[in-house]
């Protein structure tokens, strides 16, 4: 699977998608096929305010449990509420129907500190 060129991408594996004064969280296809089946998801609330390279949840894999970081500082706006019934939906359409979080930023201009498509794939083709 390519790496959509739109997004912008952390070390930790998440991709942040711009919508106008919010941006949308969720991970790579990358770190799903890494992690296997994801069974469990666990989201913050509305309301709570993350910080940039911090956990905001969890994902849990028959493999493992691993950590969410958020790419971002700021509050939570919206929590895609389809994954506690449907954690299958990370593995099947990480970009599309498995975003987990809208991020009101405390910074706009974090985002740029994050990494393009090509530098993402460069950093995952390393490893």
């Amino acid at each position: 699977m390519s790496t959509p060129k739109e997004l912008r991408y952390s070390e930790e594996h998440e991709w942040v998608k711009s919508e106008g004064e919010v941006f949308r969280v969720g991970i790579t296809h990358f770190a799903q096929s890494e992690l296997g089946d994801i069974v469990f998801v666990e989201l913050p609330e509305v309301g709570d305010k993350v910080e940039a390279d911090e956990p905001f949840g969890s994902v849990e894999s028959v493999k493992t449990v691993s950590e969410l970081y958020a790419p971002i500082s700021g509050e939570v706006v919206e929590v895609n509420e389809e994954l506690s019934d449907n954690p299958e939906f990370v593995n099947e359409s990480p970009y599309e129907k498995a975003w987990m979080v809208v991020i009101k930023p405390a910074d706009s201009a974090d985002v740029e500190k994050l990494m393009t498509a090509e530098q993402y794939d460069e950093m995952i083709n390393e490893g």
